[in-house]
């Protein structure tokens, strides 16, 4: 196999690339990484720098890649699957990285401030930090329900960037700021996403290690 992924089964934004990765069928190497270990840190860190999952290693191009969207867009340009992630008409490529920056900066990373303050001290809470972070989950909500509208998935009938991004935001989001009632659209969306073979099995392979999530 020439490709490695190193990531760790609990990490929201592993999932969106795994979501990818079963999506194309393509073979790979999975590499957890403990980066509570400092001999595995040091090592990924030799990897990436900034030692964030997750990264895929690519032997036969010698490309390291991290970042989810962008091993997405590095799979579906090298590695495509029976359909595309990203679509080809232009057009519909911006919309759908519209919607995966959207989910990632609004949604996703305001999700990880939240669950971050939670893990902090009692003297060093954020509770400005927290509100705003709440505040703009629920714009993202808006705007994301908006765009999916009545559609099976967030482009229409196929399963693109915008999907893998949204499984893993909407799963993890619902944790700490809760939608099912403000949009219901979403909550149905999510139930989709969930029942879709490549990210069920991204679901059941975090299943162990769920209850690390300080919920």
């Amino acid at each position: 196999m020439t490709l490695t992924l190193h990531y760790h089964p609990l990490s929201s934004f592993c999932h969106k690339a795994l979501i990818a990765l079963y999506e194309t069928g393509v073979a790979f190497t999975p590499k957890s990484v403990n980066l509570g270990d400092p001999g595995e840190r040091a090592a990924f860190a030799a990897v990436w720098p900034m030692a964030k999952f997750p990264v895929i290693e690519d032997s036969a191009t010698g490309e390291t890649v991290p970042e989810a969207t962008i091993i997405i867009d590095y799979l579906d340009r090298h590695y495509p699957g029976p359909a595309r992630l990203i679509p080809t008409d232009p057009d519909r490529a911006r919309a759908t990285r519209l919607i995966d920056r959207i989910l990632d900066l609004y949604v996703h990373t305001n999700m990880q401030r939240v669950v971050g303050d939670r893990l902090r001290p009692a003297d060093g809470k954020d509770p400005i930090g927290v509100e705003n972070a709440r505040r703009e989950m629920s714009i993202g909500y808006d705007i994301v329900a908006t765009a999916l509208g009545d559609k099976p998935w967030m482009m229409g009938d196929d399963f693109t960037l915008a999907d893998c991004a949204a499984a893993p935001a909407l799963d993890y989001a619902a944790r700490v700021h809760p939608y099912a009632e403000t949009h219901p659209t979403l909550a149905a969306y999510y139930q989709r996403l969930s029942a879709r073979p490549s990210y069920a099995r991204v679901l059941k392979e975090a299943e162990p290690f769920r209850h690390m999530f300080p919920a």
